[in-house]
C-alpha cells in the first residue's frame, strides 16, 4: 500500500469509530459534528457549511432534521436578519457535551497499538495537520436566543 493508501484507509478507521460513537447516543455521525460544531456557540449557517464541507442545501436539510429532534433551533443575526444562525438547544448542549466528551475519550483508541512515543508523534502530527488545515474560522456573532 502507498502513501495514499494508507491515508484512506485512515480515514476509514476513524469513520468507523466515529459512527459507532454516534450510534451509542441515537445520533448520526452528521447529526453529531452539527451539535459539536455549535454547542459553544452560535454559529451563521453560511460559514458552519463552509466549516463542514456541506452545501447550504445539504446543511439545510441536516438542520431540519436535528431540529426535529429539538436538539437545534434557527434564529436572525441580532447585526442582520437576512443572516441565519444556529445554536443548540439545551438539550442539544447536554448531548453534544456526551458526545463531544466520548470521541475525546475514545477516538484516540485508534493508535492503542502504538507505543507511546509513537502515540505522542501522531498527536503532534494530527494537531499539526488540523491547525494548518484551510478550515474557515468561525464568524462570531453576539448570543442569540432562538
Amino acid at each position: 500500500m502507498d502513501y495514499g493508501d494508507k491515508l484512506f484507509w485512515l480515514s476509514v478507521v476513524i469513520q468507523r469509530k466515529y459512527a459507532q460513537i454516534c450510534a451509542n447516543f441515537d445520533l448520526t455521525p452528521s447529526q453529531a459534528t452539527l451539535l459539536c460544531a455549535v454547542r459553544d456557540e452560535p454559529r451563521q449557517m453560511a460559514d458552519l457549511a463552509a466549516s463542514l464541507g456541506m452545501t447550504k442545501n445539504a446543511l439545510s436539510q441536516l438542520v431540519d432534521r436535528t431540529a426535529r429532534r429539538e436538539l437545534v433551533g434557527r434564529a436572525s443575526s441580532a447585526q442582520d436578519r437576512r443572516v441565519v444562525m444556529l445554536s443548540v438547544t439545551p438539550t442539544g448542549k447536554v448531548l453534544a457535551e456526551a458526545v463531544y466528551a466520548e470521541v475525546a475519550k475514545r477516538l484516540p483508541e485508534i493508535a492503542r497499538n502504538l507505543d507511546a512515543d509513537d502515540q505522542r508523534d501522531f498527536e503532534r502530527v494530527a494537531t499539526a495537520i488540523v491547525d494548518t488545515s484551510d478550515l474557515p474560522a468561525p464568524t462570531l456573532d453576539p448570543p442569540i436566543t432562538p
